[in-house]
This record gives structure tokens, sequence and C-alpha cells, in this order.
């Protein structure tokens, strides 16, 4: 019988010229809206997710070792250990805490990082991202973010004055004066955090403000993959414990946990609220079932005399909500999917229409939106989505197997 209450069901749903034929094509028009959405908000949200990977991953390194309350000691013995873990690809140590930076009359209190160059280029992707001077440090030398030179206003030569907070907590009868350094780079990675809160120096000038002597604050590792990195991270846990106890072996998802949190909570967030699109596309079609069972009254009276079953009457609506959800989940993805390609240029053609910046750079240091498109999201929103009109097809088709074939026909 389904094959039958298929035919049925597409007959209905032909075109004609009827008001119930718009509130079909509306239905389905609202699902593809819906779905559309969806996808477009969802692959959006996996591109920032990605970018902000990306950023990070440029900045810092895969993995970090700090041990608590201390410095690490003979750390560039501990170094060479650490680089022959399988998967390791190079080790660099670091100094890092937080100074007061003064230029003129400007003062902000960014986080400086004591580096050894030549390590540093093993581990990080920041030579790539300068975009004044160089990546290279010389005594009293230091590079700077993009944004913290902006709000300094301080190029490639100036100098600034850089106050360790041991300076205020000497005793009354000793004088520690700032350390000046001449902005030898400028760098930007595109995370405002990092732009604006890091100032680069040679190693032995941050243990020097410090007070650090031999040691480090931490030893930073970069691994092979660094979405894989469990399996080195047990490996150096049991080397460097062996040693220090009070070691501390973080990954960089450990470290950025709430960025990463926050950015799932959003996206699952939006995908609560925009399936409420589908949701009301989703009325429509109980709206348009209920119209067909009470014009078809005569013909569902006729099904049942013939000895048609309750279940055979409603599989005939179940039927029309399940294509009406097809049809406009198809055009959904296509739309979603099409709309994802020429993002950019619908935003530039948005953009020039209603002069006014919507994505702007300065904000988001980005020229493009970003997008990465999930296979999975599709699946799981065409499933809900189908499931969904599916399900406004069973009042109408309730209704209609209700219907006894003798009152049906009477009043025919």
């Amino acid at each position: 019988m389904v094959p039958f209450s298929l035919f049925l069901a597409l007959k209905y749903l032909k075109p004609k010229r009827s008001f119930m034929s718009v509130i079909s094509v509306i239905s389905v028009i609202g699902v593809m809206l819906g779905v559309a959405v969806l996808i477009i908000v969802l692959s959006v949200m996996n591109g920032f997710d990605d970018m902000w990977r990306d950023k990070i991953l440029g900045f810092d390194a895969h993995i970090t070792i700090t041990r608590q309350g201390n410095g690490i000691d003979d750390y560039a013995r501990l170094a060479e250990k650490i680089a022959k873990v399988p998967d390791v690809v190079g080790v660099a140590p670091s100094v890092q805490g937080l100074v007061f930076v003064q230029h003129r009359n400007q003062v902000y209190t960014p986080l400086i990082r004591g580096i050894d160059v030549d390590r540093e280029k093993k581990i990080s992707r920041l030579p790539s991202h300068m975009i004044q001077g160089r990546f290279c440090l010389d005594d009293n030398e230091a590079l700077i973010g993009r944004d913290l030179a902006f709000r300094l206003g301080v190029t490639v030569g100036d100098k600034i004055l850089v106050y360790s907070p041991q300076t205020f907590l000497v005793a009354r009868d000793e004088i520690n004066l700032p350390m000046e350094l001449t902005i030898a780079g400028v760098f930007e990675v595109g995370m405002w955090e990092y732009d604006i809160g890091f100032v680069l120096v040679p190693l032995m000038t941050a243990q020097e403000l410090y007070g650090m002597d031999a040691s480090v604050h931490s030893l930073r590792v970069m691994t092979r993959d660094p979405f894989q990195v469990r399996r080195p991270v047990r490996e150096i846990e049991r080397l460097v414990r062996a040693e220090y106890p009070d070691m501390l072996v973080r990954t960089w998802m450990e470290l950025n946990r709430q960025l990463f949190d926050a950015l799932r909570v959003e996206k699952n967030l939006m995908f609560f609220l925009l399936i409420f699109i589908v949701l009301v596309a989703a009325f429509g079609i109980t709206n348009s079932l209920i119209i067909v069972t009470v014009q078809k009254t005569k013909e569902i009276g006729l099904l049942k005399a013939l000895g048609f079953s309750a279940g055979s009457v409603m599989r005939v609506f179940i039927w029309q909500g399940l294509i009406q959800g097809v049809f406009g989940t198809i055009l959904g993805i296509g739309m979603g999917l099409g709309m994802l390609r020429y993002r950019n240029g619908i935003m530039r053609g948005m953009a020039s229409a209603f002069n006014m910046e919507l994505f702007p750079k300065e904000l988001y240091h980005l020229s493009e939106i970003p997008s990465r498109i999930s296979s999975m999201d599709i699946v799981l929103i065409a499933v809900l989505s189908l499931g969904i009109c599916t399900l406004a097809g069973v009042l109408p088709a309730w209704r209609a197997a209700r219907l006894e074939a003798a009152r049906a026909l009477r009043y025919e």
C-alpha cells in the first residue's frame, strides 16, 4: 500500500492555482531558508573556530612545561632530553611575566616574554608574522605587537622603558631603574590578545628583569601534529617528573580551554535557536495538510469505504510532509552552500549597497569571512529537518485516519 499512498501524496501536492498550493510553496520556502541559515551560520562558526586555533598555534607552543611556584633550573639539559621524545620537533625556554611599558606619556601593562631566538624559530610561526623589522633580537632590543605599538605610538627604532614589578618591591635604600629597549620589529598574529598583550625580548634580558639568574619560567615544546599531543605529553610527563615532581605539563588545548568551550557553547546555542526557523516552517506544513484533509474529506471517505486501513490513510499525509521536507531540505542545502561559496562577494555587495562596513578588519583582523563546511553538520541538519517535516504530517494524518467512511460521505 505504500507505493499507492505515495502516489496519492504526490497527486495532492501537484501544483494547482489555489490557496492551498501557495501555502505548500511557502512551507517549502520556510524549510529551505531554515536549512540554509543553519548551514551558513554553523559553517562560519566552524571557520572562526579554525581561525582561532590557527592564530593560537601561530604564537603559542603545543606543550608548555612549568614548575609550580619555582623556576626550572638546568633547563638546557632538560630541553635536550625532551627534544629526543618521539614526535617532538623543538624545545625552547622562556621567561614570562607582567611588566609596565612606557613611551612618553603612554603606559601599558603587557606580558613580556624572554625567548631564545634561534630555538624560538623551531617552535613558533611568529617569524612569518613580522610586518616591520626583523625577527632578531640583540641586547636591549624588543619585538612588539602591532596593536600595542599603535597604542604606544612607536615604530622600529623607537625606544621604550620597561619596568619590572620588582622595581616597586625593593627596600627603601635601593633603586631599580627601568630598562630601556629599542624596538627591533613589529609582529601581527591577528589575535587581539597577542597583538596588544606581548613584548618579546632576549631571554637574558627577561631573566635580568625578574632576577631569574640561570633559570626560566617554562619550556615550550612543538610537536609534529598539534591535534595528536597525548602520546608525547605522557612521555614528557614521565621524563620531567622523574626529576621535578612538581612539574606541570599542559597542552595548548588545556591552556585555551575557556575560549574553545565558549565557541562550542555559542555554536550549540545558535543551532538550538535557528532550528526554530525549521519548526515554524513545519507548522506551515501542518496547516497545509489540515486544509488538505478538509478538502479531501470525500476522497478519504471513499478510500476507507474501499477497504483502506487507517494506517494507509495516515501514510498519505505523512508522505506529503516528508516530500515537502525533502524539497525544502535539498533546496536549503543548495542555497546554503551557494551563499557560502560567494559569501565574501555578497558581503562586499551589501557593504557597498548600504555604505557601511559589515566586517571591520580593524576588529577581526580579517579581510574575508572564514568558513568550514562540515559534512557531519549538514547530515545532522538534513536529518533533523526531514524528521521535523515528517512529524508535521502526523496530526493531519491522525485526523484523516479517524474519519469514518459513512460520516465522510454523508453530506457529499
